[in-house]
């Protein structure tokens, strides 16, 4: 019967998408790892892995041996936690998605979990909300921030961390006025550049402008608000930025910054993991350590 070793060979081999290289990782040579691999699929009754004269993918079968894989070694990792704690020691690793609107206050978790348990390192990575969601339903991800109101959290276990609001930054010869506010629809008329559409934060835009009957045609689009920045600084272009972010970021000197009312549009970002019972001690700690972050 497959065993936990097993598990963590098929993990190691989706991670690499290379047989001498998994085999690497593993610390066994590569035709102990083949055999393993051969092994686990005479005892399930079928194939795992697509062949060819290099790794081409797992098939069906082998992507649900996958996933329940990773669940069984996340499983064995929180016994281990559980069992550290007991004796007064929380020591793991997290793997924390994290949409790019959300970086500016997701990378101040890792710091803070540090200082409470010295022993729990965070893996924080930039993600889209759709891959924060793939990630941690097929366990490759231990949680994610990202938006709330995304209809694809299903049964994902959420918890709001604050209010995502938007501002206009813009050079000063294109803005409406100098401080203050201005309204969706005049930053629906000035030359933009904004994210790429497959980005939540650009479809959340995209909303809020179809709400108050405005379709600005952007003049630039970017995957990299540092990009969208540099328009902005060379004088050429707006953007649109969660205040968060914005205050984070280096905006120009003589850059105009203008709160976005009409409406006062606000999306909620949150933590989202999965519902495991028991839960791991190093995701409990971190939950409760990101919830104080944001009160």
């Amino acid at each position: 019967m497959a065993d936990l070793r097993d598990m963590e060979l098929i993990a190691a081999l989706a991670r690499n998408k290379h047989f001498a290289r998994a085999a690497e990782e593993c610390g066994i040579s590569q035709p102990a790892f083949s055999a393993r691999i051969r092994n686990l699929e005479t005892t399930l009754g079928v194939p795992m892995v697509k062949r060819g004269n290099r790794f081409l993918g797992f098939t069906p079968e082998g992507e649900i041996v996958l996933k329940w894989a990773r669940r069984l070694i996340l499983d064995a990792d929180g016994m281990r936690q559980e069992v550290q704690a007991a004796k007064g020691a929380l020591v793991g690793r997290l793997s924390i998605g994290a949409v790019p609107t959300a970086l500016t206050f997701a990378a101040d978790v890792p710091g803070q979990v540090h200082l409470a348990h010295p022993g729990l390192s965070i893996r924080l990575l930039s993600m889209s909300s759709t891959d924060i969601i793939r990630g941690i339903e097929d366990f490759t991800l231990d949680a994610g921030i990202t938006y709330l109101d995304d209809g694809a959290l299903g049964s994902l276990k959420s918890m709001p961390l604050y209010d995502e609001k938007y501002v206009l930054l813009v050079p000063p010869a294109l803005a409406p006025r100098q401080e203050g506010t201005a309204t969706w629809r005049e930053a629906a008329d000035l030359p933009l550049c904004l994210l790429t559409s497959n980005m939540r934060n650009r479809q959340i835009i995209d909303e809020i402008f179809a709400g108050v009957g405005a379709a600005p045609q952007p003049v630039m689009e970017t995957n990299a608000f540092v990009a969208a920045l540099t328009q902005v600084a060379n004088g050429t272009l707006a953007t649109i930025a969660p205040a968060l972010l914005a205050d984070s970021l280096p905006i120009a000197e003589g850059s105009v910054r203008l709160r976005l009312t009409e409406p006062d549009a606000a999306r909620s970002i949150g933590l989202v993991m999965a519902e495991r019972d028991p839960q791991p001690p190093a995701l409990r700690a971190f939950a409760d350590i990101v919830g104080a972050m944001s009160r």
